[in-house]
């Protein structure tokens, strides 16, 4: 009997399969003789999935058979050959497996771009900048893959899903909506932040709504409207986002005092030379609804660190 099993953590398929190998005389009696217990992993996945195969062959054999041997003989080819076959099935099966591995590998390793030449690095840029005003225009909810299906249909002129006509349309009602959503969702955020702000120890708040800290004081003179100031300032929103830093580009900013944001003039004409105040500015005493250059959105509360260096009369 031959009895071949495939094993599995949940299948069990079994195979038996009588050989009658020889025929012995009447009156004779035939013993039961093992040839071979045979057991082989033939695979094994890191899932705990294990593949084998079984061999059991026991046959009746009278001790003077010729034939029987001969048969023997040929049960052990056979043996052998499928033998041969699991192993190859085997290796391939590994083979497959570890291309399968590095592909899904491959796919998991962020792209890194290629900007080794002119044309690969002003693409790159391109992209930074179209990504860069959308995102700050309230298109940051856009669908990265779609935006690159898009661009290279229309580079290489195959057939557009929407025409330019069509999605003019389409992208100014979407970005209205969205710059309407961010705007609303900044007003919002500087409403809370104010009033959690304004409980703070050491913020003072005017009558305009402008909130300050005093970090440091000097005792210089206090600049009017009309006086010309020397600053150094880092200008950020209420996340953290720094959009403008006069430390940044090492230089001091030099402007009169009612030429710029209402919350700056009137903050100013309350320092002395030498201060360094904490300025929390709603948007109303800032750039309101319309926001400004991209980088600051609608209705957005900034904060300011401000140090007056000098008054210039």
């Amino acid at each position: 009997m031959v009895r071949a099993s495939f094993l599995g953590p949940r299948l069990l398929f079994t195979t038996l399969t009588n050989f009658n190998l020889l025929h012995c005389p009447l009156g004779r009696n035939p013993r039961m003789l093992t040839i071979l217990h045979y057991k082989t992993p033939i695979f094994q996945l890191k899932s705990s999935l294990s593949i084998g195969v079984f061999f059991d062959f026991s046959f009746p054999l009278c001790p003077d058979s010729k034939i029987a041997l001969m048969r023997l003989t040929i049960v052990i080819v056979v043996l052998m050959m499928s033998t041969s076959v699991y192993s190859q099935s085997k290796k391939e099966l590994i083979a497959e497996v570890n291309a399968l591995k590095a592909e899904i590998a491959e796919l998991k390793t962020p792209k890194v771009a290629d900007t080794t030449d002119m044309h690969k690095k002003a693409s790159y840029g391109l992209g930074v900048i179209i990504a860069s005003n959308l995102k700050m225009q309230g298109g940051d909810s856009l669908d990265g893959e779609t935006i690159n299906i898009a661009l290279k249909d229309t580079y290489l002129g195959k057939p557009l899903v929407m025409d330019k006509d069509k999605s003019a349309m389409v992208v100014q009602d979407y970005m209205q909506k969205a710059m309407e959503q961010k705007a609303l969702k900044a007003e919002a955020e500087s409403k809370a932040f104010l009033e959690a702000n304004k409980a703070k120890e050491g913020v003072k708040v005017t009558a305009s709504g402008l909130q300050y800290q005093v970090l440091s004081s000097g005792n210089g003179k206090v600049p009017a409207a009309t006086d010309r100031v020397t600053v150094n300032y880092v200008g950020k929103l209420v996340d953290g986002t720094e959009f403008d830093s006069s430390y940044a580009r090492n230089e001091p900013a030099t402007f009169t005092v009612n030429q710029v944001i209402p919350g700056w003039t009137e903050a100013l004409q309350l320092m002395k030379e030498g201060d360094k105040w904490m300025l929390f500015i709603p948007s109303n005493l800032a750039y309101g609804e319309q926001g400004a250059g991209g980088q600051i959105p609608p209705n957005a509360t900034l904060i300011f660190e401000v140090e007056l260096l000098k008054v210039n009369e």
